[in-house]
């Protein structure tokens, strides 16, 4: 081999060994400092505007998109010679409209959706084995796949007290065949100055400080 090409193996032997113990350092670096994940996704508190009892919706003065507050009056229902107001128990925006005017309704149906905007958070389910590091108030970097170009500061809210499998509907029954499996845990999390970009149900990636 001539010395050229022997100086030119060599320099890219100790680049390619340059690149690996800097993605090393970079991944052990990561993984000392964060604690991430993609599993979240974002909430905000909501409400269901229902019909309180059978009748016919005289009025109905919203659509989606629209801001309402607590006790405004959304509509009016008539049940026979009498007519009640129909409100909103939260202040916020309808999400989502089931109703217009003249419609039958019956009581307990699910008129429009409110969600409170102004109280936008994060659920991320977090590891078992990774939650010894995680304290409240701890400082996270947040992205949002509906505003994916910026990156949103929050911090942990609050640490769930039992996991995802324990709260569910349906918990997963023992066989006595008993496999382990990594349970996780859901962390609600601030996102300060969310865009109006970022709405309930998109998915979201964070990075927690430790």
């Amino acid at each position: 081999m001539s010395k050229s090409r022997l100086l030119v193996t060599n320099i890219v032997g100790i680049i390619v060994i340059l690149l690996l113990v800097g993605f090393g350092g970079y991944y052990f670096y990561e993984k000392a400092n964060y604690v991430k994940t993609d599993e979240a996704q974002v909430e905000a508190p909501l409400s269901q505007v229902m019909a309180s009892a059978n009748g016919q919706l005289s009025e109905w003065n919203v659509k989606e998109g629209d801001s309402v507050s607590q006790g405004d009056s959304v509509g009016s229902l008539k049940e026979g010679d009498k007519s009640t107001d129909v409100t909103s128990m939260i202040d916020g925006t309808i999400i989502k409209n089931n109703a217009s005017q003249n419609q039958l309704v019956k009581a307990g149906d699910v008129l429009a959706q409110t969600a409170d905007l102004s109280k936008i958070y994060i659920n991320a389910n977090i590891k078992e084995t990774d939650l010894g590091d995680i304290e409240e108030g701890d400082s996270v970097d947040i992205t949002v796949d509906g505003d994916s170009g910026k990156v949103f500061k929050g911090h942990v809210e609050a640490i769930g007290r039992a996991t995802n499998s324990v709260s569910s509907m349906l918990p997963a029954q023992n066989t006595g065949n008993y496999t382990k499996v990594t349970q996780k845990v859901p962390v609600k999390i601030s996102i300060d100055d969310a865009s109006d970009k970022v709405l309930p149900g998109m998915n979201a990636e964070v990075k927690i400080s430790i």
